[in-house]
């Protein structure tokens, strides 16, 4: 584990798990920074893998990926044009981390109930849970643009203000909906920095963050209608996407 997301590992893995760089977790071992311009020593954890078999496929098929805002931006022209011409009806964000409960399917749901004119921007951890079912392309241009992890949420951000830039609108007057995925602290940045552009309309979920009492809540409500997501059929309507 480098950077992101460690969750408490079970005690009956931590002798497998190793951290290094900003990462550390108590009663895990801890490879320490490289000194003197020299590669860190990976040699313990190097050993300890040629101690067990190989690991087995558990899964198969392609992932496209490597959409962070230079690429995209590489190409704009071609979205641009896709949306003159209606091919692209609607951008939605579905982005933001993700968790392991049965409950965080709401956003497979949601990507499939998604009408094919309809392109998801995504960074992140919860694009695990749509990025594999195929939504194919409109004109070349992905379904599914994933820009990386949550930190290149970054890169969504420098798309939306070019598509605003490029059409002669504000950003939520842009043909953009966001349906956003809450687990951990790390999300808060996300969300200030849509915040900041003045991003309203912004749904959460599957469950509302921990540290929003009534009083931040009222805040978030009135100055920018944040709202938790429900159901799919719920929800749709109200971002304004058409299944």
């Amino acid at each position: 584990m480098t950077t992101n997301c460690l969750v408490p590992p079970r005690d009956s893995y931590k002798d497998r798990v190793y951290t290094t760089g900003i990462v550390g977790f108590e009663g895990l071992k801890h490879i320490p920074d490289r000194k003197n311009k020299n590669p860190k020593d990976f040699s313990e954890i190097i050993e300890h893998a040629k101690k067990f078999s190989p690991p087995e496929k558990i899964d198969e098929g392609e992932i496209t990926v490597g959409f962070a805002h230079n690429a995209t931006l590489n190409v704009a022209e071609k979205i641009v044009e896709a949306v003159k011409t209606d091919k692209i009806k609607r951008f939605i964000v579905m982005a933001g981390c993700d968790g392991r409960r049965t409950n965080r399917k709401y956003y497979t749901d949601f990507a499939k109930a998604l009408s094919k004119d309809t392109v998801i921007l995504t960074a992140g951890c919860a694009k695990y849970r749509y990025n594999k079912l195929g939504l194919g392309d409109i004109e070349g241009i992905p379904r599914v643009i994933d820009a990386g992890q949550c930190n290149d949420s970054y890169s969504l951000v420098v798309i939306a203000k070019k598509l605003a830039e490029v059409f002669g609108v504000k950003i939520n007057e842009l043909p953009i909906s966001f349906n956003i995925a809450w687990y951990e602290q790390k999300a808060v940045l996300v969300l200030l920095s849509l915040l900041s552009l003045g991003i309203k309309n912004i749904m959460l979920g599957p469950t509302l963050p921990a540290f929003v009492s009534p009083n931040v809540l009222n805040v978030l409500v009135e100055k920018f209608n944040i709202q938790p997501n429900s159901t799919v059929e719920n929800d749709l309507p109200k971002l304004k996407i058409v299944a």
